[in-house]
């Protein structure tokens, strides 16, 4: 593993919601790095700040004030357009739901985002059925979501966070809605391939078996990390 280069940056972030008397500072000085190759769990009660940060370190909500740095470029100075364009190129999320276009195949759900990036559709192709190859899904192409189980789902939604190559990936919670059987299979699939890719990733969860397999075990308590 090579944490030499951090592929995530936070420091000091802040974010509040409301102003005045319905002022809530959700987070008010987190700061945390995770290098190329390192897998952190992200750990706190619901209402900690958890998806608030994962958000922000994922370009999806601006903090109050702080510094957010992705694969070393300081997103906090960038335009709207520039963080749209680091995002989809450097970060792959991972949601609890899984959030695949229902009217679309497994294939075509990670093909997609490759072509929202610019890549040709037999590149996509290509990479799409290594992916889902990957994840244990090769047999399952061109099942739509609804024809699949809710671990095949969740596997195919990894297949797709990974699908423009990213160098951090961003996970909420990606096995809450899972049974034990599986949420440990889909997990276990998910470690192997960032181990393999090199990826840095952070992990919110509530799941005290899953964040004691990770490298780093990080707390939000009261607006802090």
């Amino acid at each position: 593993m090579n944490k030499s280069a951090p592929v995530l940056h936070l420091s000091h972030i802040a974010r509040s919601f409301g102003k005045g008397d319905t002022k809530v500072e959700v987070l008010r000085d987190a700061s945390l790095t995770i290098g190329a190759g390192e897998i952190v769990a992200l750990l706190g009660p619901s209402g900690s700040g958890k998806s608030t940060l994962l958000h922000i370190a994922g370009l999806l909500d601006a903090p109050t004030s702080g510094m957010i740095e992705i694969d070393g470029r300081n997103a906090s100075r960038m335009t709207d357009a520039g963080r749209t364009k680091l995002r989809r190129e450097t970060i792959g999320f991972v949601y609890q739901a899984h959030l695949l276009l229902p009217d679309f195949s497994a294939l075509e759900n990670v093909i997609l985002p490759q072509l929202i990036a610019g890549a040709s559709v037999k590149d996509a192709r290509v990479c799409a059925a290594e992916l889902l190859d990957a994840v244990g899904l090769a047999h399952r192409l061109n099942h739509r979501p609804g024809q699949l189980s809710g671990g095949e789902q969740q596997r195919a939604a990894i297949a797709r966070a990974l699908a423009n190559r990213p160098k951090l990936l961003l996970a909420d919670e990606p096995t809450g809605n899972l049974d034990p059987y599986t949420a440990a299979h889909v997990f276990q699939t998910l470690l192997g391939i960032v181990r393999q890719t090199g990826l840095g990733m952070l992990i919110a969860t509530h799941n005290p078996d899953l964040a004691a397999q990770m490298d780093r075990r990080l707390t939000v308590h009261d607006g802090t990390i």
